[in-house]
């Protein structure tokens, strides 16, 4: 792994990502939802900020864009799709498009669903993905602008990644999520042994992502969903859930 990934917590349960590239000394933000955290950990290290990455445009993904912009001149990646609700964007980013922080290669995945124009980034020679709300550990996103069809083919698209990809999500959802999957999956054994470690991270105030795709494919409700159909049934179980 040449890029070294640093996880800021902002908000009440944000994940913001920042990435070094050591050789060119390259930084990338990935989904700033605030700039001033960003800022002060990329000074606190020596990095300059040089890019954004956006997955979507939701505010709490966008809305340090401008201020981290305006400090460091850095050039905002984000969705084609969504580019009139990114007034930031400098570099649309289409299906198949690619992305670089130094030698380091990221392509560009077309997720719709939690928004209609949502992407991943997937860096494959670091065994990485940063899924914004499209997935989560045990989760995934809300379908505010797609469909269950969308997220089932995100979901199939997202497991056939390699087991040990790192996927970086933008919510520690962790604990809300397992319990419903313990609900939808009584009998899943290692939902109940990943709850147990889950529970025991947040007792002791430690973050449970990044999660890997290999977990995800064991635990999570919706990536172990056989069709569109359970799919559905499983989100809209979940929207209602309050267990």
């Amino acid at each position: 792994m040449s890029v070294e990934i640093v996880r800021i917590p902002v908000l009440d349960d944000n994940y913001v990502w920042l990435l070094h590239e050591p050789v060119s000394g390259e930084t990338v933000v990935v989904d700033p939802a605030v700039a001033e955290p960003v800022l002060a950990e990329a000074e606190r290290r020596g990095w300059t900020i040089g890019q954004i990455w956006n997955t979507h445009w939701h505010g709490d993904h966008i809305g340090g864009n401008d201020a981290i912009k305006a400090a460091t001149g850095a050039r905002v990646s984000a969705p084609a799709a969504e580019a009139a609700k990114i007034p930031s964007l400098d570099v649309p980013l289409r299906e198949g498009d690619s992305v670089r922080i130094g030698a380091v290669e990221g392509m560009v995945m077309e997720v719709p669903a939690h928004t209609a124009g949502h992407i991943a980034i997937h860096l494959p020679d670091e065994q990485a993905v940063f899924v914004g709300d499209t997935l989560f550990a045990m989760g995934c996103g809300r379908l505010f602008e797609g469909t269950p069809a969308q997220m089932h083919a995100n979901m199939d698209r997202l497991a056939a990644l390699p087991d040990a990809t790192r996927v970086y999500c933008a919510h520690e959802y962790t604990q809300s999520n397992g319990r419903y999957a313990l609900a939808a999956e009584p009998g899943n054994g290692a939902i109940r042994a990943r709850m147990e470690r889950v529970d025991a991270a947040r007792a002791r105030g430690e973050a449970t992502v990044p999660t890997t795709i290999g977990l995800e494919r064991e635990t999570n409700p919706f990536m172990r969903a056989g069709s569109v159909e359970e799919l559905a049934r499983r989100r809209a179980a979940k929207d209602v859930f309050r267990g």
